[in-house]
């Protein structure tokens, strides 16, 4: 059984778990399948919007897919919800990460 058919597996049974997805979303990055990793993200960060470690991951994939203005747009996002968090460790990083895109 595949490392994405655990996951699934798990997801299965315990419902929506946002570290699984999370990490179905890195897996699916992994194997090039963009789509379904972009659509994990955003039901992720539909579902939870606080996730802040997938605004990063999200961003770097819309980055990598020529979406430049979305993955600027998703960092903003991300930043706006660590700040609110007082996560300074993650405001800098994404903070890092849309800086250099820019």
């Amino acid at each position: 059984m595949s490392r994405i058919e655990k996951i699934i597996e798990m997801l299965s049974i315990g419902g929506k778990d946002s570290f699984l997805q999370h990490a179905l979303a890195l897996e699916y990055i992994k194997l090039g399948k963009d789509g379904e990793a972009l659509a994990q993200f955003n039901d992720l960060l539909e579902r939870e919007p606080d996730y802040v470690g997938s605004y990063y991951h999200k961003a770097k994939l819309l980055e990598k897919n020529g979406k430049i203005d979305e993955a600027l747009d998703t960092y903003e996002k991300g930043m706006e919800v660590a700040k609110r968090l007082n996560d300074k460790h993650s405001y800098s990083e994404l903070m890092m990460a849309k800086e250099e895109l820019e």
